[in-house]
């Protein structure tokens, strides 16, 4: 299949630090590759990928320290997609909803997975407009605030196998990996190692939004003795730092559309401690690849209970259900449903503008004799 990835601007594809969505995209979009498809990437202009490249500004804009607007370079990588339509089987938006004015007045089958939380008041007009958009989310939690919207299916994330590999745990901290602000909780998480007595690693981004947060309400608790604040870690410092821990701590506090640290900790058999949010029940199995719980208390005790965690059990159970092959899979068979689909229904149109016959047709006994009646039939057969 001829298949378009359009990517978020905001981090190159994939990531250089912090970017759950852009490194999905270089996931799938790698994968894709791999498995024989011919893949356009729409992204910025410093992303690495065996497909080919479009893109409309030279490196990804938060890291541009020149970029004041995003918006002219998104209407500029959209005039670019359209422009490729008509040569392509299928169009993967990841930018939200920036798109569906244009591609309701395209023809080129087209799907959004949409990576963000949808429990927004304003978003429910939007989607209510655009309900004949097809949609997947990243899982079935992500869905609850518009049940009714254009779904098609749940594609729950996946990554490389060989991106990370089954570790000891033999680290003596908890790690927080991710980003701070007020739904992830880091100050929870800092509760949590206080009451279990244990060192805190934070590997987290500050966006600027929330700095404000951060400086007021986080910085104080970085004097905790038992607390480490490392800033934004690289690909590669991931895999360390998760799995030489002795468990991961989600204390989220919001309604989580999927939580892909989740899964990177699971790759490296490390326990997750998470509160029971959003998809957190979908991803998590509960005494098997992590511990759901209610409080910080119940947090500390469940750290008891991982020095019988089975770490090589977590990590079949992520090959089993996590893998990008998996994730791919389920993906390419949504496009071929779509692209089905789409093509069925051009050819109802077409037929039902072919039976649009001359008069002659209608009369008793009459035959398609005429020639404008036999190229009309001959359409029809063709189509």
């Amino acid at each position: 299949m001829k298949i378009a990835q359009v990517a978020p601007l905001f981090e190159s594809v994939p990531p250089v630090y912090y970017g759950g969505t852009e490194r999905i995209v270089s996931y799938l979009t790698e994968e894709l590759v791999n498995q024989g498809h011919e893949v356009t990437l729409f992204a910025s202009g410093d992303s690495t990928t065996k497909a080919r490249l479009i893109s409309p500004c030279p490196r990804s804009l938060r890291l541009d320290p020149d970029c004041i607007d995003y918006l002219p370079y998104f209407y500029v990588m959209l005039e670019q997609v359209f422009k490729e339509a008509a040569g392509l089987d299928l169009i993967h938006f990841h930018i939200d909803y920036l798109h569906f004015p244009l591609s309701r007045r395209q023809l080129t089958p087209h799907v959004t997975t949409l990576h963000g939380r949808l429990n927004i008041p304003d978003l429910t007009g939007l989607y209510r407009e655009f309900s004949d958009i097809p949609l997947i989310s990243i899982s079935a939690a992500q869905r609850e605030p518009l049940p009714w919207a254009g779904w098609q299916a749940t594609v729950h994330h996946g990554l490389p196998l060989d991106l990370y590999e089954l570790k000891t745990g033999e680290g003596n901290y908890l790690a927080f990996l991710g980003r701070v602000s007020r739904e992830k909780r880091v100050d929870r998480a800092v509760e949590i190692a206080t009451l279990a007595k244990m060192k805190l690693k934070i590997a987290a981004k500050v966006d600027a939004a929330d700095r404000d947060y951060f400086r007021t309400e986080i910085e104080p608790l970085l004097d905790n003795p038992l607390v480490e604040f490392m800033g934004e870690i690289d690909e590669k410092e991931k895999g360390e730092f998760l799995g030489d821990a002795y468990a991961l701590l989600f204390p989220i506090d919001w309604c989580e559309p999927f939580g892909m640290v989740m899964i990177e900790a699971m790759a490296c058999g490390t326990p997750v401690i998470a509160y029971p949010h959003g998809s957190v029940p979908e991803v998590l199995e509960d005494g098997i690849t992590g511990f759901i719980v209610q409080s910080t208390r119940e947090a500390a005790a469940a750290l008891e209970k991982t020095t019988t965690f089975d770490r090589a059990r977590c990590r079949r159970i992520f090959e089993k259900r996590f893998s990008v092959t998996r994730m791919a899979e389920d993906y390419v068979k949504i496009y071929q449903r779509l692209c089905a689909r789409d093509n069925r229904g051009r050819g109802r149109r077409v037929q039902k503008e072919a039976i649009k016959l001359p008069p002659m047709a209608g009369r008793p006994g009459a035959g398609l004799s005429t020639p404008a009646e036999s190229r009309v039939a001959k359409s029809t057969k063709e189509d």
